[in-house]
């Protein structure tokens, strides 16, 4: 609730400071405007099996857990330029095909990280790797100890590029330049993250690569001021499936995981009117 009290006072005082000459720009139909938000999220995820291969195991880990790294917010990390992808950010740029209807495209930054020191069942094999774990399993016990078994995490990140369609409606007219509004909408797209494993102690090799895909619904409330600027708060969720995650630096080595994850964000962001025939008309 601080952030968006924040995100308020921010763009108020740059509304104010933008001048009433521009505002007049801008106008109560949203058709041909663009439109660009930056934010932050949290996000939680369900339990997944994940599937290990390499020419040394194959093995699953079932109905493992995990969490989202989301920092405490801070000015200094979140409002510092030198840092803006740091925190789990959103961001998207759409444009408006009419006055309900908009298309867009954007990143979801999120960070995966499987609980460390949990226990969960493991059927498969492990060989030849000269580790305690060599061995035959059949539904075990074992605990994911990320000094000596599996640190797995997509913390730089989780990254979901996808396109979306959403619609919007005024729910109401707050004051004579705030206005409260409904959006819903769907999405899909390509997960592209950059996963910190390490398993069995092989290392890591954390490069960005595209693992998979992922589809989702939005719902949110859109605070809009002087029609020029807008406060934004979303409920995300969706699935996600991985069927090809880099583990180990060995080429040959590969996981997959599917889950489904939901986000809460807050972004702000604002319009800009593409509407070259009511620009000109404004100006005469």
């Amino acid at each position: 609730m601080r952030i968006f009290y924040i995100l308020l006072f921010i763009l108020s005082v740059v509304a104010s400071a933008y001048g009433q000459e521009n505002l007049t720009l801008s106008t109560d139909s949203k058709k041909g405007k663009l439109y660009f938000y930056w934010g932050w999220n949290t996000a939680q995820y369900s339990s997944s099996d994940i599937e290990f291969k390499g020419e040394d195991h194959n093995f699953v880990l079932k109905n493992v857990k995990s969490h989202d790294h989301d920092l405490r917010w801070k000015v200094s990390e979140h409002l510092n330029p030198g840092r803006l992808t740091i925190p789990q950010f959103n961001f998207r740029v759409g444009y408006f095909l009419n006055d309900h209807w908009d298309i867009s495209i954007g990143t979801d930054h999120m960070k995966y990280v499987v609980n460390d020191l949990q226990t969960v069942k493991i059927s498969g094999y492990i060989k030849g790797t000269g580790t305690v774990y060599d061995g035959v399993y059949d539904n075990d016990d074992i605990v994911i100890d990320q000094e000596s078994f599996l640190e797995f995490e997509h913390t730089d990140g989780l990254n979901y590029v996808n396109v979306g369609l959403r619609r919007n409606d005024k729910l109401a007219s707050l004051t004579s330049f705030a206005d409260l509004n409904l959006l819903v909408g769907v999405n899909a797209g390509v997960l592209i993250p950059k996963t910190n494993s390490d398993l069995l102690n092989k290392g890591k090799n954390d490069e960005f690569h595209l693992a998979g895909y992922g589809v989702g619904a939005t719902g949110g409330l859109n605070l809009t001021l002087f029609k020029v600027f807008f406060i934004q708060t979303e409920l995300k969720s969706g699935y996600i499936n991985l069927p090809s995650i880099i583990t180990t630096p060995v080429d040959t080595d590969r996981g997959k995981q599917d889950f489904l994850f939901s986000q809460w964000n807050v972004v702000f962001g604002g319009y800009i009117n593409l509407n070259k025939k009511h620009k000109a008309k404004n100006k005469k």
